[in-house]
């Protein structure tokens, strides 16, 4: 398992902008992180009204870009940069991740991955209640050239 602080220190995302709590598991394929980052007041994607479900769709990504890094690093390499790209078949459910008690998992899992191309299916559960998914396109930049996971 990998704290916030390990967290910070893989992926651009610093100080608040880092929403993940936890990497609770990850393999070469999928991650799956926690977090209770969507309570806090000062969470910076919340809006007056509080935090809109659409801001799940950030917590995946940095979860894409948290796997990306770890894949990196088992292979001696460096993930420079990593753009998201595309979303695809995304699916929220109504409310605000504000209002919700339970923890956040984060699952993401990479379904493709050439030449820094990456596509990733997402989820966002609480209390094994479906909030978020879809898919994603990455296009990232190594170290060393290409990595596949």
């Amino acid at each position: 398992m990998l704290g916030h602080d390990e967290i910070s220190k893989l992926i651009p995302h610093t100080g608040d902008m880092c929403l993940l709590d936890t990497v609770r598991s990850w393999d070469k394929q999928s991650v799956t992180c926690v977090t209770l980052t969507h309570h806090k007041k000062d969470n910076p994607l919340r809006s007056g009204g509080g935090l809109p479900m659409v801001a799940l769709l950030e917590y995946g990504a940095q979860a894409m870009a948290i796997h990306g890094c770890l894949i990196a690093e088992k292979k001696g390499a460096v993930m420079e940069e990593g753009y998201l790209v595309a979303l695809r078949d995304v699916q929220l459910a109504q409310g605000w991740c504000s209002d919700i008690e339970d923890e956040l998992e984060i699952n993401v899992q990479c379904i493709y991955a050439e030449a820094g191309n990456m596509i990733y299916t997402m989820s966002v559960h609480a209390n094994k209640k479906l909030l978020a998914s879809g898919r994603a396109t990455v296009v990232a930049k190594f170290s060393n050239g290409e990595i596949s996971p």
